[in-house]
Parts: C-alpha cells; structure tokens; sequence
C-alpha cells in the first residue's frame, strides 16, 4: 500500500547529486537498470513523472523537485533514527535533562556542553532553570535526569544518589539609596523586618514550596529568576541576600552595598543528585565532568 519508499528516495537523491544514473549506480554499488526500475516504478505508484525526459538529459519535473526535497528531509529523520537506535542500544541516551539551580550559573557550564559535544555521542541535550525545591521538584518528577546545585533534603520515598559540590555563602545586600544603607551595622532582625525583601519564587510544581533568607511578617516582593532579584535589588524595591560571589561583585561595582547582619543566613551546601536507577552513559559522563571542574563549586556560581 505505501507508494513511497526511502529506498526509492535514496535513489532519487543520489541520481541528483551524482548527475546521471550510471554514477548514481555507481555510489549505491548496483547496476543503473536497477535505479531504472524503481526510478520508473516510483512515477507508476504516485501516478507523476519525477523526471523530464524530453531532452539529452533526464531532468527533474516540479514534482519531482518537490518530492527530492521534502524525501531528503524523510531521509535525514530515518538517519537520525537509526543512530539513536544504536545509541540506546549502546547506553547512550536519546536525551539527557540537566535542571541548573538560580544559584549557578549556565554560562560557565557551557565548556562543560562544548566538551560532551566534541563526544558526538548524539544525546541531545536540554537545560532547565529551577529554584529550591524545584530541582528536587524536577527530579522526582521525572522532568530532569541530573540536578546541579540541589539544595536541602531529597524527597520521601528514595531513589536518589547525590554527592556534595560545596558551599554557598550568601551576603545581605541593599541599594545604595536605601534606609538601610545608613543604619549601623550590623543589622538587626528587627532593622530589616521593617523594610521589603526580595525573593526568588521557588519552581517546585509537586512538593511543597521552600523560602529562605525571609522573616516571619516580613512584606515580600517575589521575582522569577536571580536577574530579576538583582534587578530589584539594584533599582532598591527590597533587600536580601544574594550569593557571595554576585554580591561581591556588585559591590565592586557600586552597585549594591554589603551589610553585616547580626543574624547572617547559614552557609547552604549544594549537591549534585540523580535518579539512582539511570545508569545511561550520557549521566556518567556529566557526573564525571562536573566532578573535576577547575575551582569546583566556585567556578559554577552565578556572579
């Protein structure tokens, strides 16, 4: 029943790259009857002429034109086909989810992507950004083959391996304009409890959402992603705490101030976790990679 096949495509392709049957023939290594044969018996199934007859030299019709470009594309998706088959086949996965937290920063992970793909292993590759208990949210939910930057418990149930990647230490930082910027330090709860904080909205879509860095009663302005924290920050909407290295360099730049807190935000270790179970080639070979980072944790963080 089906009048199109990827052995007449083939053919076709080849007939017009190589500029005549017989060299066509050639690169398929069979006779140039053969390719006659099903060049002719693809035009009697689709009831078109594919080529033009007419003059010295077989020549493409529009129909035919049509069909060879469209037919490369069919043949290009059952190439690729056919590769991850293998792929699988050899423990490669098809696709591997890497889910980054705010924290780290996706830029300085992109050595790390030149290098996998210089492997041409043929995984296909997909960042996601989370926040707090969105990586774990991502993992558990099957949304992510591999966290960076996780953070706090993993969720109930097990299933989940995971080695530390460091510590993060955060700095309460506020606009140069700010109230705050004039008190004397350090900083008391209840200083800061009469000011706006700004926090970054967890991403968890399952488990139950995590704050951190706030206190109780205080008025909160929740932003979606560390830009638009540090956006708010700058533009002196809220204060908080942002990772070290960003607030260090912030602050060289004039653009926030680092204030001493009498009760500073507990260092945070971030892991790297993973679904026990997979053991697809791809995740090792991340897992290794990200182990031997030059400056560990350190060369990761956003700044």
């Amino acid at each position: 029943m089906n009048r199109l096949t990827l052995e007449a495509l083939s053919v076709l392709d080849a007939i017009d790259r190589r500029g005549s049957f017989a060299q066509a023939a050639e690169e398929l290594h069979r006779v140039p009857s053969a390719l006659t044969y099903t060049i002719q018996k693809l035009e009697d199934d689709l009831g078109v002429k594919v080529f033009d007859r007419s003059g010295h030299r077989a020549r493409l019709t529009p129909a035919g034109t049509e069909l060879l470009k469209e037919g490369r594309h069919l043949l290009r998706i059952a190439a690729d086909l056919e590769s991850r088959v293998r792929r699988i086949a050899t423990g490669w996965e098809t696709e591997l989810v890497v889910a980054v937290d705010a924290t780290i920063s996706i830029d300085a992970l992109y050595p790390i992507v030149a290098r996998f793909y210089e492997h041409r292993c043929g995984t296909r590759l997909r960042l996601l950004s989370e926040t707090l208990g969105g990586t774990w949210d991502a993992l558990a939910g099957g949304r992510a083959d591999l966290v960076i930057g996780a953070s706090g418990d993993a969720p109930a149930g097990g299933g989940f391996a995971s080695q530390p990647m460091g510590s993060l230490h955060f700095a309460f930082v506020v606009a140069p304009v700010h109230p705050l910027a004039a008190l004397p330090e350090p900083l008391t709860a209840s200083d800061i409890l009469a000011h706006r904080a700004v926090a970054i909205a967890d991403s968890a879509r399952n488990l139950p959402p995590r704050t951190t860095g706030l206190l109780s009663g205080q008025d909160v302005l929740t932003v979606p992603t560390m830009q638009a924290k540090l956006d708010a920050h700058r533009s002196g909407l809220g204060v908080g705490y942002l990772p070290e290295p960003l607030a260090r360099a912030e602050a060289q730049a004039g653009r926030l101030l680092v204030r001493a807190v009498a009760e500073p935000k507990a260092e945070l270790t971030l892991l790297l976790a993973w679904r026990s179970a997979n053991r697809g080639r791809a995740l090792a070979w991340w897992i290794d990679a990200l182990r031997g980072v030059e400056g560990g944790l350190n060369a990761l963080l956003v700044r």
